[in-house]
């Protein structure tokens, strides 16, 4: 689907993006994870045609989109990272401005508004001014410009950043329905929120690639990888904690007292032998999980490491 080689950009005297290959197959979602200035929306947007490599090369479905722009433009749909803004404009004049330079017009250019309009819910804000929007419903207009022309490959931007709760669990089942039709990039600083859509994490740093690989392997390479992040009403005797088999250290959560993480040592299950002492010492404990590894955590280590 995607094959990316030796790719650089060059912008000024800097090197954004430096000697970066990797491939997407068809289907897949894909990850891309990277602290601010990394280098990620740079590399969407030479995905996406909107940039020119320095050299190497982009090939989408098998087509250079140097030497056929305009063909692989038509099979990416892509959610820029800026907002949809304008004070006059409306959600329909975009739809359908956007659907007319994608080619359509008439019946099907309506069909095709109509159909993204319905998709993401946004039938009730139609005729609404762009700039009159919240940030949840401007970003499911950036998605619906995206994919009026039903891409093969949806490019993301930072797609949950900045939203509340409600809309970021909204916005992540649409694009966990997306990811079953088309093939997904997601850019994001928030590797964490995404683990449940992402088969695959590609981590860049200074605009190099750190890290190809399955999320999950990712997330074991993380020191909280089953860790116990428990929580209580009461303050829990963290000594007791400490002195159980396997038990690597433990975090006090300082934004949310009452809330600690028990670490693991590398190859053991902590997790039974916790229930039990929490069973026999009574301990009303609100709440409790098993950590399946912070990506962010990983990232941020990642990104500290020095590129030869």
């Amino acid at each position: 689907m995607i094959e990316i080689s030796n790719l650089t950009k060059k912008l000024g005297r800097k090197n954004v993006i430096t000697q970066l290959s990797f491939c997407v197959q068809r289907g897949e979602c894909v990850g891309l994870f990277g602290e601010r200035g990394c280098g990620k929306t740079t590399l969407l947007n030479l995905i996406a045609g909107v940039l020119k490599p320095t050299s190497g090369y982009i090939n989408i479905q098998g087509l250079n989109t140097q030497t056929h722009s305009i063909q692989t433009k038509n099979a990416i749909g892509y959610q820029l990272h800026d907002v949809p803004s304008h004070a006059v404009m409306t959600v329909k004049s975009l739809l359908n401005f956007i659907a007319a330079v994608r080619g359509f017009s008439g019946a099907e250019k309506r069909r095709r508004v109509n159909q993204v309009v319905t998709r993401l819910e946004l039938s009730s804000v139609f005729n609404y001014p762009l700039d009159t929007l919240p940030l949840g419903i401007k970003r499911k207009v950036a998605i619906a410009q995206a994919i009026v022309h039903s891409p093969d490959l949806l490019l993301l931007d930072e797609p949950l950043e900045n939203l509340v709760p409600d809309e970021w669990l909204k916005l992540k089942t649409l694009i966990q329905s997306l990811s079953e039709e088309m093939t997904l990039i997601i850019a994001s600083r928030h590797g964490d929120a995404l683990s449940d859509l992402c088969s695959r994490a590609l981590v860049i740093a200074g605009g190099r690639l750190k890290a190809d690989t399955a999320l999950v392997d990712l997330q074991r390479s993380s020191r909280h990888y089953q860790a116990v992040t428990l929580a209580a009403d009461t303050p829990v005797d963290l000594l007791a904690l400490a002195v159980l088999p396997g038990v690597a250290g433990i975090e006090e959560d300082r934004h949310a007292p009452g809330t600690v993480t028990v670490l693991a040592m590398p190859g053991h299950s902590i997790f039974p032998s916790i229930n039990a002492l929490i069973t026999h010492r009574g301990w009303k404990i609100t709440s409790m999980h098993l950590e399946p590894g912070r990506l962010n955590d990983v990232v941020h280590h990642l990104s500290q490491e020095v590129s030869p």
